[in-house]
């Protein structure tokens, strides 16, 4: 049985693939944590990889927050993410991974945009509030087309739009829009408050759930042929 490896465990998609992976018997999933691994180490990471064997993987994990973490932290965002994705993309490779499937962010497209975004349009300045977290995923997208011309290994880049869904990050001060938005809206009705969000009217999201977005990684690890990265939306 071929064996799909999940770096991520405990985030929102890593939550989701757990659960729909009962509908996909052929596979052995394993599923990772940072507790299981420390993907900023280099030794750690190769030896569980070379434990686990594993015949594809799912980079999900990533030092990630909502807008007030990326503004605080921003050395920690871009280092972090750049040892995390340098060190499972060696992995993948020295192991000879059948396919890796690398996710992206939203962020990496920048300040000024129009809508409905595509796959080519992330070559101008990333917004200042999230550039170290925009940077290092626009890193990993040159990194896995590095190994492809070099080595033609299959890594592939897909990038989601804004993601919600079940085992989402309530959190106001890093959590996303939509759970941030839900979290406001509930503290507001609580207290009888006016709902306030913030912003312009002026700004334009895309959005996709979870779920959606764990049948579409299947799709991409079973038949999609092509190295391109390619954008989902919902």
């Amino acid at each position: 049985m071929e064996t799909i490896l999940i770096t991520g465990e405990t985030g929102l998609v890593g939550y989701a693939i757990k659960t729909i992976s009962k509908n996909y018997k052929n596979y052995k999933f394993i599923l990772m944590s940072g507790r299981d691994c420390d993907l900023t180490d280099w030794n750690q990471t190769f030896k569980c990889f070379k434990e686990i064997k594993p015949t594809y993987v799912i980079h999900l994990a990533a030092c990630v927050g909502g807008l007030f973490k990326n503004m605080k932290y921003k050395v920690e965002m871009f280092e972090k993410n750049i040892l995390i994705n340098s060190n499972v993309l060696k992995a993948c490779h020295q192991l000879k991974v059948k396919k890796l499937i690398s996710c992206l962010s939203t962020c990496i497209f920048p300040d000024k945009t129009t809508y409905p975004i595509n796959e080519s349009m992330h070559n101008g300045p990333a917004h200042n509030s999230n550039e170290a977290y925009a940077y290092a995923k626009r890193l990993l997208e040159i990194h896995s087309k590095a190994y492809q011309e070099q080595y033609n290994d299959n890594f592939i880049c897909v990038i989601p739009t804004n993601i919600y869904g079940p085992n989402d990050n309530f959190n106001l001060d890093d959590g996303h829009v939509i759970p941030s938005l839900i979290h406001k809206c509930y503290i507001a009705k609580h207290n009888k408050e006016p709902f306030v969000i913030c912003g312009s009217d002026n700004s334009l999201r895309q959005f996709i759930c979870s779920e959606v977005l764990t049948d579409l990684f299947m799709k991409i690890l079973e038949i999609y042929d092509d190295k391109s990265s390619i954008i989902f939306i919902s």
